[in-house]
Protein backbone atom coordinates (compact mmCIF):
# COMPACT_ATOMS: atom_id res chain seq x y z
CA UNK A 1 0.00 0.00 0.00
CA UNK A 2 1.21 3.67 -1.39
CA UNK A 3 1.82 5.88 1.85
CA UNK A 4 0.09 9.18 1.44
CA UNK A 5 1.72 12.50 2.12
CA UNK A 6 0.19 15.95 1.49
CA UNK A 7 0.80 17.67 -1.65
CA UNK A 8 0.88 21.38 -1.61
CA UNK A 9 -0.99 23.21 -4.87
CA UNK A 10 -2.49 26.53 -6.54
CA UNK A 11 -5.45 26.79 -8.30
CA UNK A 12 -6.59 30.50 -8.60
CA UNK A 13 -3.81 31.81 -6.66
CA UNK A 14 -5.06 29.82 -3.49
CA UNK A 15 -2.87 27.06 -1.94
CA UNK A 16 -4.51 23.58 -1.33
CA UNK A 17 -3.03 20.54 0.71
CA UNK A 18 -4.17 17.70 -0.87
CA UNK A 19 -3.11 14.13 0.61
CA UNK A 20 -2.16 12.11 -2.50
CA UNK A 21 0.40 8.60 -2.93
CA UNK A 22 3.51 9.51 -3.86
CA UNK A 23 3.47 8.06 -7.30
CA UNK A 24 0.93 10.06 -8.04
CA UNK A 25 2.47 13.41 -7.21
CA UNK A 26 2.98 14.16 -11.10
CA UNK A 27 -0.07 13.54 -12.12
CA UNK A 28 -1.98 15.48 -9.81
CA UNK A 29 0.93 18.66 -10.68
CA UNK A 30 -0.46 18.26 -14.21
CA UNK A 31 -3.53 17.82 -13.09
CA UNK A 32 -3.57 21.12 -11.50
CA UNK A 33 -1.49 22.67 -14.56
CA UNK A 34 -4.21 21.97 -16.84
CA UNK A 35 -6.64 23.49 -14.12
CA UNK A 36 -4.85 26.53 -14.05
CA UNK A 37 -4.54 26.63 -17.82
CA UNK A 38 -8.50 26.34 -18.67
CA UNK A 39 -8.81 28.86 -15.53
CA UNK A 40 -6.82 31.62 -17.24
CA UNK A 41 -8.20 31.19 -20.67
CA UNK A 42 -11.96 31.27 -19.59
CA UNK A 43 -11.08 34.52 -17.29
CA UNK A 44 -8.84 35.83 -20.20
CA UNK A 45 -12.00 35.98 -22.60
CA UNK A 46 -13.87 37.58 -20.33
CA UNK A 47 -17.12 36.20 -21.59
CA UNK A 48 -17.59 34.41 -17.62
CA UNK A 49 -17.49 37.03 -14.53
CA UNK A 50 -16.57 35.79 -11.27
CA UNK A 51 -14.37 32.95 -9.88
CA UNK A 52 -17.39 30.38 -8.85
CA UNK A 53 -18.60 30.67 -12.36
CA UNK A 54 -15.26 30.43 -14.15
CA UNK A 55 -14.60 27.36 -12.40
CA UNK A 56 -18.23 25.79 -12.97
CA UNK A 57 -17.47 26.43 -16.73
CA UNK A 58 -14.21 24.90 -16.75
CA UNK A 59 -15.66 21.94 -15.06
CA UNK A 60 -18.30 21.63 -17.75
CA UNK A 61 -15.45 22.02 -20.38
CA UNK A 62 -13.31 19.07 -19.22
CA UNK A 63 -16.20 17.48 -18.25
CA UNK A 64 -17.46 17.54 -21.60
CA UNK A 65 -14.46 16.86 -23.46
CA UNK A 66 -13.92 13.65 -20.88
CA UNK A 67 -17.49 12.42 -21.95
CA UNK A 68 -16.62 12.92 -26.10
CA UNK A 69 -13.25 11.29 -25.80
CA UNK A 70 -14.94 8.02 -23.85
CA UNK A 71 -17.49 8.37 -26.67
CA UNK A 72 -14.71 8.48 -29.41
CA UNK A 73 -12.99 5.44 -27.74
CA UNK A 74 -16.67 3.46 -27.64
CA UNK A 75 -16.61 4.09 -31.30
CA UNK A 76 -13.69 2.67 -32.00
CA UNK A 77 -13.51 -0.29 -29.79
CA UNK A 78 -16.94 -0.98 -31.72
CA UNK A 79 -15.07 -0.29 -35.28
CA UNK A 80 -12.52 -3.09 -34.18
CA UNK A 81 -15.09 -5.35 -33.52
CA UNK A 82 -16.74 -5.15 -36.72
CA UNK A 83 -13.63 -5.31 -38.60
CA UNK A 84 -12.44 -8.21 -36.52
CA UNK A 85 -15.59 -9.91 -37.42
CA UNK A 86 -15.47 -9.12 -40.97
CA UNK A 87 -11.64 -10.17 -41.48
CA UNK A 88 -12.94 -13.53 -39.67
CA UNK A 89 -15.85 -13.86 -42.22
CA UNK A 90 -13.20 -13.36 -45.35
CA UNK A 91 -10.63 -16.00 -43.38
CA UNK A 92 -13.71 -18.62 -43.69
CA UNK A 93 -14.82 -17.81 -46.93
CA UNK A 94 -10.87 -17.93 -48.46
CA UNK A 95 -10.39 -21.57 -46.67
CA UNK A 96 -13.69 -22.63 -47.80
CA UNK A 97 -13.04 -21.89 -51.35
CA UNK A 98 -9.50 -23.39 -51.08
CA UNK A 99 -11.18 -26.84 -50.28
CA UNK A 100 -13.46 -26.40 -53.45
Amino acid sequence: MSKTEPLTITIMGKEYRIACPEEEKDNLRASADLLNDKLAEIKQQGSVIGSERIAIMVALNLSHEVLHSASITTDHDSLNQRIDALSERIHDSMQKIQLI
